[in-house]
């Protein structure tokens, strides 16, 4: 959507919120029990495993939430009734794309309305392999050029690959295996997360596990997670089961825990699948490996048209490459025979919907465009698409596609299991970046009864929170940040379908972002407040990079506080992987001293 006119409204940070609210002081009180706003009223949710919900109020001052509880006279500046609502922490996206949003030129762009109006406040950021190791320099630009949704970085396989090797199919030599290494071990030192995968994705498919776990290894020793979109959620090479198990087997040998992206059973070959693939993950769970995973509630997945169809072997070396084996007739000929298997298994022509924005095919089936084109062969129609990708005018189409390809019961069995948080994979031209959350709610809370509203909302924070050891977030608890939803139960739901992909969810009341209001009765305010939720291993605290890059933090609870030891482990870690010549910064803004 870069470039066209924004869909939403952006108002007053000062608008009031709905119908019953009331702003302006409560019965008098003692000076420090002054706020800057309370919510009354509301059914509260804390995010926490078996809490049970509440009436009553959170009172916020400044960036923190003072008070959860029964009712006590504040002296607030702003009093919202939220009567008959339902009052959570803000949603946490564990696997997104914003960078059309967070990485545009315009600053209302900027504000991430997509998610905000989902009632998400933290965005995981770099995932799919794809994440920067230059952390630093990366979230300072998007922290100082202000966002509106908090942000916690992966560093990626196939960045730090692809700097190393370029887009080539083969396996890296000693030197060049450290170099990966330093990159990764740069990057956790500037505050990543963790490792993130793309392994279906070439260059990343190139990959052979070893050298994933060698990687691994390296977050691992910094606290890092691994967070992968596995080598094949269908049958393309390994097969689904295989790759669960290679994934469970990189958390093992690399001492790290797994988080599955996206976890699904694609394609009609492996349709049903879900209770099998459950079964292995529950396996590993109770031998004491940490697994968990994130889904989105749709039954198409996004891609393009050439990681779908496409075989692997035929984009080694990039883009150009693959241009010059289309050329060649022999080569041509082998890579039609597997673009047909690939399509079959994921549907056939029908089951893929273009869907790049502003493209002049967009809407269509693959089917539809063959039809269109004088009834050629889906998978010349699909070529075609391919080489014209970056033409210019009328002939120009992005290949990104919806792919129709899962089960209604594979969804619902990986939905319930208690290790499966909510992640939109949200990207342009799909629904599920601007409707994941309220398509959840409304459909498996409301309609179906899959979840109930309770591991919705833990599923939807806390526990999402707890994975990415993200500190003093994702519960509504006194000390924690002010990420703060109201929501309407009755209209809280999906506006956006695949055919309209790209339209403002509704019900989100009142949504706040480190205490600033973000979304104030269904509209954006324009605040950016927005900060990089960054993890320091070298000193076993987290840090936080917002605008003026100022810090706060304390130490990490989660799994524990690391002890002096082990800190000064990671810090000596840091120091090797610094001295070994990991690069520096290749773009963005200067690189900063972390924390000042």
């Amino acid at each position: 959507m870069t470039g066209k006119q924004p869909r939403w409204v952006v108002v007053a940070a000062a608008a009031s919120l709905f119908a019953g609210c009331v702003t302006g002081a409560q019965a008098e009180s003692d000076p420090t029990d002054s706020v800057d706003l309370v919510i009354t009223g509301g059914t509260i949710y804390s995010g926490a495993e078996g809490e049970l919900p509440i009436v009553g109020d959170v009172a916020i001052r400044g960036d923190r939430i003072v008070h959860v509880g029964t009712r006590r006279a504040f002296k607030a500046a702003r009093v919202i009734d939220a009567r008959g609502m339902i009052v959570a922490p803000g949603f946490i996206d564990a696997h997104a794309h914003p960078d059309t949003y967070i990485r545009s030129p315009d600053a209302v762009q900027r504000l991430n309305a997509p998610w905000l109006m989902q009632g998400v406040s933290t965005v995981v950021i770099g995932v799919d392999g794809a994440g920067t190791p230059d952390i630093k320099a990366d979230t300072g630009a998007l922290i100082a050029a202000r966002i509106g949704t908090n942000i916690v970085p992966f560093v990626g396989f196939g960045a730090v690959r692809s700097r190393v090797l370029g887009k080539d199919s083969r396996a890296p030599t000693a030197e060049e295996l450290d170099r990966m290494k330093g990159l990764v071990v740069q990057a956790m030192c500037e505050g990543a997360a963790g490792l993130s995968t793309g392994l279906f994705y070439a260059p990343q498919s190139f990959a052979e596990t070893g050298e994933v776990i060698a990687l691994a290894r390296e977050a691992g020793r910094l606290g890092g997670i691994y967070d992968t979109h596995q080598r094949d959620e269908s049958s393309y090479s390994i097969g689904l089961l295989a790759s669960v198990m290679e994934a469970l087997r990189i958390g093992r040998e690399a001492s790290i825990p797994v988080h599955f992206a996206h976890l699904k059973a694609l394609g009609v070959d492996v349709q049903g699948l879900a209770p099998q693939v459950i079964a292995l993950i529950a396996k590993a769970r109770r031998q004491g490996i940490d697994v968990t995973a994130d889904q989105y509630p749709w039954l198409a997945s996004g891609t393009s048209l050439e990681a779908a169809l496409i075989p692997h072997w035929a984009v080694d070396g990039g883009r150009d490459a693959l241009l010059h084996r289309l050329d060649n007739p022999a080569l041509l000929t082998r890579i039609r025979t597997e673009m047909r298997e690939n399509l079959r298994r994921r549907g056939g022509p029908a089951a893929l919907l273009l869907t790049s924005p502003g493209g002049p095919l967009t809407g269509k089936t693959l089917e539809q465009v063959a039809h269109d084109w004088g009834d050629v062969e889906p998978i010349d129609a699909a070529l075609r698409i391919v080489r014209t990708r970056f033409a210019e005018g009328d002939a120009a189409q992005g290949t990104g596609v919806a792919s129709f390809n899962m089960s209604e019961d594979d969804v619902e069995a990986i939905m319930q299991q208690p290790w499966v948080v909510t992640g939109s994979d949200g990207s342009d031209g799909h629904p599920r970046q601007f409707a994941t959350f309220p398509t959840k709610y409304a459909v498996y809370v409301r309609q179906e009864h899959v979840i109930d509203l309770a591991s919705f909302i833990r599923r939807s924070t806390g526990l999402t929170a707890d994975i990415y050891r993200l500190e003093k977030r994702g519960y509504l608890r006194k000390g924690h940040f002010a990420d703060v939803l109201v929501f309407d139960p009755a209209t809280y739901g999906p506006r956006a379908d695949y055919a309209h992909p790209d339209v403002l969810s509704s019900g989100v009341r009142l949504l706040l972002v480190n205490g600033a209001t973000a979304v104030d009765a269904e509209q954006l305010t324009g605040a950016a407040a927005g900060r990089a939720l960054l993890r320091a291993p070298c000193t076993g605290r987290q840090s936080e990079r917002h605008a003026g890059f100022t810090a706060s933090g304390a130490p990490r609870v989660l799994p524990s506080a690391p002890s002096r030891t082990r800190s000064r482990r990671r810090s000596h870690r840091c120091a090797r992987g610094r001295r070994a010549g990991a690069p520096v910064s290749s773009g963005g803004s200067p690189a900063r001293t972390w924390p000042p």
